[in-house]
């Protein structure tokens, strides 16, 4: 397994969001709510791995095939049906509802990982207060840059990373969900 590789901030990956949000609802249409940019590589001047993260938010994950049908003519041939987030501490009597279908186009090609989540779901609204709170504390977003290049630093694998990396997240949401709190904020219609 590779070795994890942060890199600063691109603006160019906005861009490339927007080339794959296209093609992405060009083949969801209606069966896609929304379709967002998220993690790292959607937060400007946060350091990241270079892999575009994608949320298509859907009703429903079944019937399956037509999100497969969907995903394929989108060029995400890389298909992992019934993928699980990590389930953050607190949220074991939930774990059915971080159900995910996970995405990427081949090898080759711009990386990309496409997360197709329910709407309103505890991992949808994970994913979207996450990519909030770090867009709008430049101290937070600073921090976990920093905290991601030193740990790329010194993890083995992109495994090990993440085995670190998933943990930390969740204390970075203790933070982020005061902060929602205290602002009223609500998960996002459409980006």
């Amino acid at each position: 397994m590779a070795k994890p590789v942060i890199v600063e901030y691109q603006p160019r990956w906005a861009d490339e969001f927007t080339e794959i949000r296209g093609r992405l609802a060009d083949s969801f249409g209606d069966l896609a709510s929304h379709i967002d940019h998220i993690g790292s590589t959607s937060v400007p001047g946060l350091a990241a791995k270079d892999v575009i993260d994608v949320q298509v938010s859907v009703a429903s994950l079944e019937p399956e095939e037509p999100i497969l049908e969907a995903l394929a003519a989108a060029g995400m041939t890389d298909i992992v049906p019934d993928a699980w987030d990590h389930v953050p501490p607190g949220r074991a009597g939930e774990p059915d509802r971080w159900l995910k279908l996970l995405a990427s186009p081949p090898r080759g090609e711009r990386p990309a990982n496409v997360h197709v989540r329910v709407a309103g779901s505890p991992n949808e609204r994970f994913a979207l207060l996450f990519r909030d709170f770090m867009r709008a504390n430049d101290d937070a977003r600073d921090a976990w840059g920093l905290f991601k290049i030193e740990l790329a630093k010194i993890a083995p694998t992109v495994q090990d990373y993440v085995e670190v990396k998933d943990p930390a997240t969740d204390v970075v949401m203790v933070v982020a969900e005061r902060w929602a709190a205290d602002i009223g904020w609500k998960p996002p219609a459409t980006e």
